[in-house]
């Protein structure tokens, strides 16, 4: 019998980073991916009763990630642990040493 090694590593994980609303969160968040190099792949936005769903797809060297604004659930990233934690990170950083406009 042949066994695979799974790598608990490359296991998709969900991270809530905070309420959907805020502005400054969404901000953070867009500028971690910009500052880690993230490429847009896909985007859509939808209403289903009282809740509007934002999501979109970024690739960042060939890993793929899943952000979504949901009203009752919150801003998530879905992906890889490492690049979640990773990005979930400068996000914070991002968040408690916000650039000023010039």
């Amino acid at each position: 019998m042949t066994t695979t090694d799974h790598d608990p590593l490359s296991a998709p994980v969900t991270v809530i980073l905070g309420d959907e609303h805020y502005a400054n969160l969404k901000d953070a968040l867009r500028a971690a991916l910009i500052e880690i190099g993230a490429r847009l792949l896909e985007q859509s936005w939808g209403v289903g009763g009282s809740q509007e769903i934002e999501s979109f797809e970024v690739s960042i060297d060939n890993v793929l990630l899943t952000v979504e604004a949901e009203t009752f659930r919150g801003l998530t990233l879905t992906g890889a642990r490492p690049l979640v934690e990773r990005i979930a990170e400068v996000v914070r950083r991002n968040r408690s040493h916000p650039t000023s406009p010039a």
